[in-house]
């Protein structure tokens, strides 16, 4: 009897088994899967062939073929499992295992094999468990203090395998305090950092680099529920720091307190990036300083920034591009094209509370900004800007605002809520559906946009929770309730 074929999952990944023989109830040793059973592949030698694939019919890489181990059943009555070797190859994304003879009868598991997780308790435990990590290590940190200043080169996970800092309790996160940066990582691919604290770092809270190789970036990097918390707390420091990655995500994370004139997070030449679900704190005179919550720069594209929480985060909320040495560009210029501070940017879904401008084009192409509720900037709402005018710089341009909710002060509101700056082309500037709302004389709520908006909306209450306590979502039955950050699809 062969059952008909089922899905299941191994590990951290989905894979398939094409291979086995039905001999009634089973229970799956650990890390194993769920069997899927079909007959093995029978050559014309007198062997089988196994073949294993990932579900989700991404074919798998070499390395990750190399950490998958092959089972067969040895004793099912005590649950007992050996593991099988045969000739292996990857074909078209697919593992094949000859066996000659194989063993019968049997069924056939797959498992990715990982080390095992590694709890440390000290700074030099830590450095040391690091250096020695491999692909698909786990290193856990235990509740603590940690002096801060962690320095680690080439830190290389693989794809199904990435390596992993993270708290041995999330609900009593250790504490990484103090260093020019809590930990720098030159050079990483594959790495994840959970639930950590950071705090007192005198540069930067967190800096991830590609170590000066502009042509190999970092790569594959995910920051989740980090805190991050009084960096600097002077100048250009900021709370996360990225030059030079790709493929990345930051999310649930808490940054707050960072330089007076930098960044909660800054990003110099990084592409195809997620910033979600994320929350940044300043004080209100930062403003002053120059600081901002997300800066995305120096040839950045294709970068997500949304549904975050924005509160006081300086001068501007998001930079979207900047002013940046011609050498930091990654990749680097090339002459004869047309250069931007950032391309393919989007903001959407966000909240914001003060900022001198929450939205900030700064010699950027194609930016999209939809869907966020801002609430009583200190001056404007957008600019619009050209920072670098060296050779070769097209001017900013191509920029969206669609669908977002703006409430306002009329004695914290200057030129009509836009500032346009030089060496700029507003004109190719689109508004759309935006919510305009001059909390103290909403007769003024229309704004001076330098082209005409499609179908605003100016001078009707939005009608908000409780924005004096800083809930800015909508009541029910509200009029704007197909705008702002609650409404983003």
């Amino acid at each position: 009897m062969i059952p008909s074929a089922s899905s299941f999952a191994l590990g951290r990944r989905l894979l398939e088994v094409l291979a086995g023989v039905w001999l009634g109830a089973l229970t799956c040793p650990s890390n194993a899967l769920e069997p899927h059973l079909l007959p093995a592949i029978t050559l014309g030698n007198g062997s089988v062939q196994i073949q294993i694939t990932r579900q989700d019919a991404v074919g798998l890489t070499p390395n990750q073929a190399e950490r998958i181990e092959l089972l067969h059943s040895t004793n099912l009555a005590l649950n007992q499992w050996g593991v099988l070797t045969g000739s292996r190859t990857v074909v078209n994304g697919r593992l094949q295992v000859e066996l000659a003879p194989p063993p019968t009868p049997s069924f056939f598991l797959a498992r990715q094999n990982f080390p095992n997780p590694i709890t440390v308790r000290s700074a030099a435990a830590l450095r040391e468990a690091v250096n020695a990590a491999q692909p698909g290590s786990k290193i856990l940190l235990a509740p603590g203090t940690y002096a801060g200043g962690f320095a680690f080169h080439q830190l290389r996970g693989q794809e199904g395998a990435p390596i992993i800092l993270a708290a041995a309790d999330p609900q009593n996160p250790p504490v990484i305090q103090g260093g020019a940066n809590g930990i720098q990582l030159s050079d990483p691919e594959w790495v994840e950092l959970q639930d950590l604290v950071f705090t007192g770092a005198t540069g930067n809270g967190l800096n991830i680099d590609d170590a000066g190789s502009r042509e190999t970036p970092a790569r594959h990097l995910v920051l989740r529920r980090l805190r991050i918390t009084d960096v600097g707390p002077t100048g250009n420091r900021d709370g996360i720091k990225l030059s030079g990655v790709t493929d990345f995500r930051i999310e649930g994370c808490t940054i707050e307190r960072w330089g007076s004139g930098g960044s909660g997070i800054d990003l110099v030449g990084c592409h195809r990036g997620l910033i979600e679900s994320n929350v940044f704190r300043h004080l209100p005179a930062a403003a002053s300083g120059g600081a901002n919550g997300v800066q995305a720069k120096g040839g950045s594209s294709s970068i997500v920034i949304r549904r975050n929480r924005f509160e006081s985060p300086g001068a501007r909320g998001v930079n979207l591009g900047g002013s940046t040495g011609l050498e930091f560009f990654r990749p680097p210029l090339i002459d004869g094209q047309v250069h931007w501070e950032a391309r393919e940017l989007r903001v959407e879904g966000n909240t914001f509370l003060g900022s001198t401008a929450p939205i900030a084009f700064v010699g950027v192409s194609n930016a999209v900004v939809r869907f966020n509720t801002i609430y009583v900037p200190e001056r404007w709402a957008i600019r619009i800007l050209q920072e670098n005018t060296a050779a070769g710089f097209g001017p900013c341009r191509d920029g969206t605002f669609t669908d977002n909710l703006v409430a306002f002060q009329s004695t914290q509101w200057s030129a009509g809520g836009v500032n346009v700056g030089s060496n700029t082309a507003p004109t190719t500037f689109q508004f759309a559906r935006n919510w305009w709302y001059c909390l103290d004389a909403p007769a003024r709520s229309r704004p001076t946009l330098p082209t005409p908006e499609v179908d605003g909306t100016y001078g009707i209450s939005p009608q908000f929770r409780d924005a004096a306590a800083g809930d800015l979502r909508l009541l029910p039955g509200s009029p704007a309730a197909a705008v702002g950050a609650e409404a983003l699809p």
